[in-house]
């Protein structure tokens, strides 16, 4: 089976400029495919920004939303799988939510962050309820988390046992957290079995400071592709090869004592 080459877009856009956002989005993805990337992943909340206080209402939209519809253009136009974040509308309820859009423009997986970060998201963003949420892609088992979710190991070790390859992770991680993409989203591609892709925003943005480092890592903790603290697009492999490989050499999975973890839950 062939790797699936993969491109992070590291960027903030214009915060409530959700035209702009797109037209960012639309070049980063000519200039992925045109490298051969079949996959562009986007931070979080990427649609509209992240620092967009109280317009989270008014720039919220439902998961089939005009914003969705220009993200499937997008990934037609270019022939690749595009993930984004966005701010879902449900009734009454909003998510932080991101949306992946397959390369024919189909609607393929859609995430709801379970685990929100500081008094901003806990203000304005209900949180999802399902762990999991998974999607195949070119034969690789993609799965689906945002952000500060990724710092819960069991999130993603419930990935693994659900048999997800590449777990896509766009975040909004700021000063000064930046150890979690430098280590533990490393550690946690290892100790999980998978490839991780953590894709962040960058720069200031309202009252945080985005620190940028996006990375895809490896399941033997060794990280792919890194980008610096600006604007970025770096792209990498993801090797089902070597993930098989791997697995077999690193038997997690297999040797877990379920019965001695009952006090975790």
């Amino acid at each position: 089976m062939p790797s699936l080459r993969t491109a992070l877009l590291q960027s903030s856009g214009r915060p409530g400029a959700v035209a702009e956002n797109l037209k960012t989005l639309d070049e980063a993805a000519g200039r992925a495919a045109g490298a051969g990337a079949r996959l562009l992943v986007a931070p979080e909340l990427f649609l509209t920004g992240y620092a967009i206080g109280d317009a989270v209402p008014e720039l919220a939209e439902p998961a089939d939303g005009p914003g969705s519809a220009a993200i499937a253009e997008i990934a037609v136009r270019h022939g690749l799988a595009v993930l984004y974040g966005y701010p879902e509308r449900d009734g009454e309820r909003i998510f932080n939510a991101s949306q992946l859009i397959g390369a024919d423009g189909v609607r393929l997986a859609n995430y709801r962050k379970t685990h929100l970060f500081g008094c901003f998201e806990q203000e304005w963003f209900t949180p999802g309820e399902r762990t999991v949420v998974q999607a195949d892609l070119d034969g690789i088992r993609i799965g689906l988390l945002i952000c500060y979710d990724v710092e819960f190991p069991e999130n993603v070790r419930a990935h693994a046992l659900a048999g997800t390859d590449l777990l896509l992770v766009p975040t909004a991680q700021m000063h000064p957290f930046q150890f979690v993409a430098e280590s533990v989203v490393p550690v946690r591609a290892f100790e999980s079995q998978m490839y991780v892709a953590y894709v962040n925003r960058t720069g200031p943005e309202g009252e945080f400071e985005f620190v940028g480092l996006s990375c895809l890592a490896g399941p033997d903790g060794v990280v792919r592709t890194r980008a610096g603290r600006g604007e970025e697009l770096v792209i990498g492999e993801v090797d089902p090869e070597f993930l098989a490989a791997s697995r077999a050499a690193n038997p997690y999975l297999a040797d877990r004592r379920p019965g001695l973890y009952g006090s975790l839950a």
